[in-house]
């Protein structure tokens, strides 16, 4: 079977049923993204056949493709030394102290080491400032750090940045948004489509619900305005 396939209707919803009824499995097995989706015609379209694409992949052969394509690579890559570690830290903390002493700011960096990533936190008065609108600003400096931790490093380093413990609060708003909408789903029937989030916001949506046999969600756009879809299952 192939790994993914592209299915067409007059709707969303009836191109989703008609793959799901090709493929043989329920949404829970699949990952639809919308193609074309259902818009406004113009006048000089209007004797035109409608018609909206989306494209399912199975998630069990994905994953398997996932596995096949990491034992092709050298894991020797990915081993990062303690030396290096050590390297891009001080590379970190020397950049930063010279940002927020450049920029006098009340705002105070502690960076670490754990678990072979690089650890970078941000707290004080004005550290709120840095997170912008749902995190841009604060995913914009999670890069740049990230650009400097790796310079000429052998190996791929992570770093995560937070100030004033934002994630943990973000998380938390996310899963009370994702348990109120697939409540309302439910109660009304009716699909809800949220706004454009980040892969790392979407997956939270995602991990929060999938234990949840009443709804589906599923990602339909492109970056960076990919959206969740919370739809009710039948």
């Amino acid at each position: 079977m192939p790994k993914e396939l592209i299915f067409e209707g007059r709707t969303t919803t009836e191109a989703i049923e008609k793959g799901l009824k090709e493929l043989k499995v329920s949404k829970d097995k699949v990952e639809i993204t919308v193609l074309e989706a259902e818009e406004k015609r113009s006048f000089f379209s209007i004797l035109a056949p409608r018609v909206v694409k989306v494209k399912m992949v199975l998630k069990e052969e994905k994953i398997n493709t996932k596995k096949e394509s990491t034992k092709r690579k050298d894991p020797i890559k990915y081993e990062v030394s303690e030396e290096e570690l050590q390297k891009a830290k001080e590379a970190t903390e020397k950049f930063l102290n010279e940002f927020l002493q450049a920029i006098k700011k009340e705002i105070t960096s502690k960076t670490e080491i754990k678990d072979s990533s690089i650890l970078v936190t941000l707290e004080g008065e004005n550290a709120s400032e840095f997170i912008g609108y749902r995190g841009e600003v604060l995913n914009a400096l999670q890069s740049l750090l990230s650009t400097i931790a790796n310079k000429d490093r052998k190996g791929k380093i992570k770093l995560i940045l937070d100030i004033a413990n934002y994630k943990e609060k973000r998380e938390k708003t996310l899963e009370d948004l994702a348990v109120k909408v697939a409540k309302s789903v439910v109660k009304t029937g009716k699909s809800i489509t949220l706004e454009p989030m980040t892969a790392y916001e979407r997956k939270i949506i995602h991990s929060k619900l999938q234990e949840n046999s009443r709804v589906t969600t599923y990602s339909v756009g492109e970056e960076p305005h990919r959206r969740i879809v919370i739809q009710k299952n039948k």
